[in-house]
């Protein structure tokens, strides 16, 4: 990943992320009331997806267009973003 804001913006964001993890870790520990650790699993869910996004926007905008510039395969760069995000959406 090149674009440094992506990078620290994606990074900052999976910390948070692992903050999210390790308090659904300790609400099922103490036995927390499970309709609120759904929620919480969710919100997680929900913020792993917006990083998600975000790499593949970056991966789309700079790693495929990197490939196609330095001559690789146009054919298989698209390729390997249309798997890439079929199972980003599985």
């Amino acid at each position: 990943m090149k674009d440094i804001d992506t990078k620290k913006s994606s990074i900052t964001r999976l910390r948070k992320i692992e903050g999210q993890i390790k308090g659904i870790q300790r609400m099922v520990e103490e036995d927390k009331y499970c309709a609120d650790i759904l929620t919480q699993i969710v919100a997680a869910k929900s913020a792993l997806n917006k990083v998600g996004g975000i790499i593949l926007e970056n991966y789309t905008k700079n790693c495929i267009k990197k490939d196609i510039i330095e001559g690789k395969d146009s054919e298989e760069a698209i390729q390997n973003l249309i798997n890439i995000i079929i199972k980003y959406n599985n």
